[in-house]
């Protein structure tokens, strides 16, 4: 037996993954450095999703260890019950980005910050004599995060199959996707209806019994959704007309991956929450923010006994975590990965947009270094491909060195969506890997 086989005898003894399938061993990564990961065998990949969207600044920053030892042995933890000097520091810094606008409230992950914009929203209505109000309005195809309220919001049926009934007032409307637009429009004769049927939702449910609406501004995980411009803009109207906070789930959009800071910077909004992980760290340590328009905070600053917010976590706002989430920021800013997240991601589209001809490519959708190729087996009636054969791509993919992904266990039938996500440290030179690589692998395998 050798050492891989040994090792992944041990891990299935001992461990179960996230989304693995029967009989799939999963590889054993030993050493990872920029843009690219290396297996107990010593095979090197390109990583095209980042880990799992979030490693912008690429891995092995001593820089980012180096935060994390020194605040660990400075003090290594003390909770959010009160204070230390990195989250004020960090707070203040994503701050600089917002103006100003919000309060932070510190947790470890993208599923818990939207556990707390849910809680946030319902006592902020409660609290505003509205204790009517609290159903949470989502979009089909999209994902907030896998405790029982976040899976609720989640629009992905295979992903909740088996785990309802989940948290109760979670309702779904239409998603922006363009490709298969469910009122049969083409983009010369959109004009943003899909909007429409949000704003129908919330007066068919009743308005006093609606708190928020939550949107990626591009749906990520669910195969890569970019709505039109404008249409973020369009349901900050709506949530205004009808009393309705907005969240803005920047899990994955945030810290530079549509090519601006956070994604619903594209269009002249200012949500109401706003919540944030992944990218905030790049990966290297748990956190996650939900912030707190101070409009909103408001009401949390009054003496009655229940208005404050009764939320506490063991781990949220860690100093270590902090630290190195004020240093990925650093980062981010100093090396021009915002801008570089834009420039290569244009690049990739004028590398990938031949497969357009392809009779298996039915669309790519992309926003800065965030890509969803859409394959079909059947352009003309766009008949979702089998995912047995998109299976086939990501493994020729792995065959010649690139590591990307899939849409996988989101709705049955449309897992056939490829996503890249690469970190936003990527050159050009490896920007031209990963295309030819992808290419090559679709033109070889349909």
């Amino acid at each position: 037996m050798n050492e891989t086989l040994d090792w992944q005898c041990r891990d299935e003894e001992n461990i179960m993954h996230a989304l693995k399938r029967a009989s799939k061993q999963p590889l054993i990564i030993e050493n990872a450095k920029g843009c690219f990961i290396k297996d107990s065998d010593g095979n090197k990949y390109l990583d095209g999703m980042g880990g799992l969207w979030c490693v912008n600044v690429g891995y092995g920053r001593e820089e980012l260890a180096e935060a994390a030892a020194e605040q660990m042995k400075n003090m290594s933890y003390f909770p959010m019950t009160n204070s230390h000097l990195p989250a004020i520091e960090l707070a203040e810094k994503l701050n600089t980005w917002l103006n100003n606008d919000y309060v932070i409230f510190f947790s470890n992950s993208g599923s818990e910050a939207n556990e707390m914009a849910f809680k946030i929203a319902r006592q902020y209505h409660s609290q505003n004599d509205s204790s009517s109000r609290y159903k949470i309005i989502s979009r089909y195809r999209s994902y907030h995060g896998a405790t029982m309220g976040a899976l609720a919001a989640t629009g992905q049926a295979e992903r909740k199959y088996k785990y309802e009934p989940l948290a109760a007032g979670f309702l779904h409307t239409v998603p922006p996707d363009c490709y298969h637009c469910p009122l049969n429009k083409k983009p010369s004769t959109c004009n943003l209806e899909c909007t429409d049927l949000i704003d129908h939702t919330i007066t068919w449910e009743g308005e006093e019994t609606v708190a928020a609406i939550i949107m990626e501004p591009y749906i990520s995980g669910g195969g890569v959704l970019v709505p039109p411009q404008g249409y973020m803009e369009r349901v900050k109207d709506i949530c205004e007309r009808h009393g309705v906070l907005l969240i803005v789930d920047e899990v994955i959009n945030g810290f530079g991956r549509t090519g601006k800071m956070f994604g619903h910077f594209h269009e002249n909004v200012t949500p109401d929450i706003i919540t944030m992980a992944k990218g905030l760290t790049s990966g290297y340590l748990p956190l996650s923010v939900t912030a707190i328009h101070k409009d909103c905070y408001e009401a949390f600053e009054t003496s009655e006994k229940y208005d404050h917010f009764r939320s506490v976590t063991t781990f949220g706002g860690n100093p270590a975590a902090c630290a190195v989430a004020l240093k990925n920021i650093e980062i981010i800013e100093r090396e021009k990965y915002i801008e570089n997240a834009y420039n290569q991601g244009e690049q990739l589209y004028e590398d990938m947009k031949e497969l357009l001809s392809h009779p298996n490519v039915g669309d790519i959708r992309y926003k800065g270094l965030m890509m969803g190729i859409e394959l079909v087996e059947d352009s003309i009636n766009k008949t979702p491909i089998h995912e047995d054969k998109i299976n086939l791509v990501l493994s020729k993919c792995k065959e010649k060195g690139v590591i990307i992904g899939k849409n996988g266990d989101t709705v049955d039938g449309f897992n056939n969506v490829l996503t890249i996500a690469p970190p936003l440290s990527i050159d050009a030179g490896t920007i031209r890997f990963l295309s030819g690589v992808v290419k090559a692998s679709i033109y070889e395998t349909l």
